[in-house]
């Protein structure tokens, strides 16, 4: 099975690569700029160049020999509202059209806890974040044909990962988890495929291969 991450370079995206390499599959890693390549590297993936402000089929040829695309590239906290739109919404659905293109079946997209409840948008202070994963999940689900798996953390810390979450966020008293058992998920959900399924998650007290099966 291979394996692009698009946004490798970002603090979970490092996580998916290092984690994903470690089991033996093949990854590939999206990266802006060719500089970022030697951390890449160093985590067990080859670089391939994509440019979420290029066109879909620019895109394309990073795709080649790819089974399973994962987004989990984000525009950061440092940038402003037009790179939100640019990197976390438009960047995602260009991902969406050029996967389809290069005729893969199978997206996942790292998004995040609330993103479909309007009424928590304000009080999160970030609502330009949480405007652009809403669209991009709901272009996801109802404008595409790919067998997408929407993967929803609460709010990531850089703690040690436990390697626990619980699927029932709502009833949990806990709304974090650190960035590493994020990406412990989206591995789970690269190897045991959950087609059209949103997933939400935060620390718990069930171990992530056994909530993801």
């Amino acid at each position: 099975m291979t394996t692009l991450i698009i946004g490798a370079h970002g603090h979970v995206g490092q996580h998916i690569v290092k984690q994903l390499a470690a089991t033996g599959e093949q990854v590939y890693a999206g990266i802006r700029s060719a500089t970022q390549a030697d951390t890449i590297t160093a985590l067990g993936g080859q670089p391939r160049i994509v440019d979420l402000m290029g066109s879909a089929e620019a895109m394309v040829p990073a795709m080649a020999g790819v089974d399973t695309v994962v987004f989990s590239a984000g525009s950061g906290g440092s940038t402003g509202d037009d790179m939100t739109l640019n990197i976390d919404l438009d960047g995602a659905i260009k991902s969406m059209i050029a996967t389809e293109k290069a005729g893969i079946k199978r997206f996942i997209i790292v998004s995040a806890l609330g993103t479909d409840d309007r009424t928590f948008w304000d009080k999160s202070g970030i609502r330009p974040y949480y405007v652009a994963k809403y669209y991009a999940d709901q272009w996801l689900r109802h404008q595409t044909q790919l067998d997408y798996t929407i993967v929803r953390p609460g709010i990531l810390t850089n703690d040690a990962p436990t390697g626990k979450i619980t699927l029932d966020p709502a009833n949990s008293d806990l709304k974090s988890i650190s960035r590493e058992d994020v990406a412990a998920v989206v591995v789970a959900v690269v190897q045991h495929p959950q087609p059209k399924q949103t997933i939400e998650f935060v620390t718990g007290n069930v171990a992530i291969t056994d909530a993801i099966h």
